[in-house]
């Protein structure tokens, strides 16, 4: 029995399953997939910052009403004022992103430092525990002061992928792309979240900027290419709307 050759693309497109997810660090947002290779370096990642650490949150010490108390007492707004400096920190990187940079510079005078756990999973734990516990919070504070920073930015990031694939490549409801037949969809989401520490009080606020996603379709042979472009274009558009919420919220 003849079938249409509309008839094909319909049930082709019908035949979309979901084939993977993943969730990655945008300080490891290298693609991840098939075919995918790694290099050891002196900068590979090794693993986020405690937001505990960061903002000297301390686990073990036991709280109290007053403890509670004093730090609401003591609190006051934090501003970031248009044209004051900033130390600029992305968890799990040696360096911060430069499309980060270049947003924030955009309102700020912008100086960047390492975001590399002193300490990564598998280090000598002998030695950490005899460490204060709120010394890393301490020591980005410290560092930003001898640089006349007057606020610390830390931030962390996800990249959230999921992946549709054709149950069938028989037939084609895209233009085919060289020899090779677009087969996937990636959906990809990126989520920040932002620390604004005071440099002289160690006060801190954590705020969200607004997610955003985007849709690729590739084949096998571009599969990788597409995966970056689209890592290249959230992190473009993230960091471009986490500087202006900031300035927005903290400008004053």
């Amino acid at each position: 029995m003849f079938i249409p050759t509309l008839r094909l693309l319909a049930v082709s497109s019908a035949l979309l399953v979901l084939a993977a997810c993943s969730t990655r660090s945008i300080s490891d947002s290298g693609y991840k997939g098939e075919g995918s290779s790694y290099t050891a370096s002196a900068y590979a990642y090794k693993g986020e910052l405690s937001p505990y650490d960061i903002l000297g949150v301390d686990l073990d010490r036991p709280i109290t009403e007053e403890d509670i108390a004093r730090a609401m007492a003591a609190r006051k707004p934090i501003q970031v004022k248009k044209g004051s400096s900033i130390m600029l920190v992305q968890s799990g990187a040696a360096i911060p992103d430069s499309d980060m940079v270049a947003a924030l510079e955009r309102s700020y005078s912008v100086a960047t430092f390492s975001g590399v756990p002193a300490f990564p999973a598998g280090a000598d734990q002998k030695v950490v525990q005899t460490l204060p516990k709120d010394q890393y919070a301490k020591l980005f504070r410290l560092a930003a002061a001898k640089g006349g920073y007057e606020t610390i930015i830390v931030y962390w990031g996800l990249l959230e992928a999921g992946t549709q694939s054709g149950a069938t490549k028989a037939v084609s409801w895209v233009p085919f792309v060289g020899a090779s037949i677009p087969d996937q969809f990636q959906t990809m989401r990126i989520r920040l979240n932002m620390a604004v520490i005071d440099t002289r009080t160690g006060q801190w606020e954590t705020f969200a900027p607004s997610a955003f996603t985007d849709e690729a379709l590739s084949s096998s042979r571009s599969r990788a290419a597409s995966d970056q472009e689209q890592v290249a274009l959230l992190k473009k558009q993230a960091y471009d709307g986490a500087a202006e919420a900031l300035a927005r919220k903290y400008g004053g």
